[in-house]
């Protein structure tokens, strides 16, 4: 699983754009476009506001949960 990949799909899923994405975790757009372009990953705190946009739309959280645990900072995603 790819976490970019994982994002983007939830945030399409959907039917957000990344600026309303971002509105709706309380982060910046570029933020949700770094996500999504692998360039940075969420923080903790990101996680919890994703973790909570997934309940409240009763989306599973397990796949981006399992990709965020196994990104490694500094290499590239396959």
């Amino acid at each position: 699983m790819i976490l970019s990949e994982e994002i983007k799909r939830l945030r399409r899923r959907c039917f957000l754009t990344q600026e309303d994405f971002a509105n709706k975790l309380g982060v910046a757009f570029s933020t949700v476009n770094r996500w999504e372009q692998s360039k940075s990953k969420p923080n903790l705190v990101a996680m919890k506001n994703i973790k909570t946009f997934c309940d409240e739309n009763d989306i599973s959280y397990k796949a981006i949960e399992e990709a965020w645990l196994n990104y490694k900072v500094g290499e590239k995603e396959e």
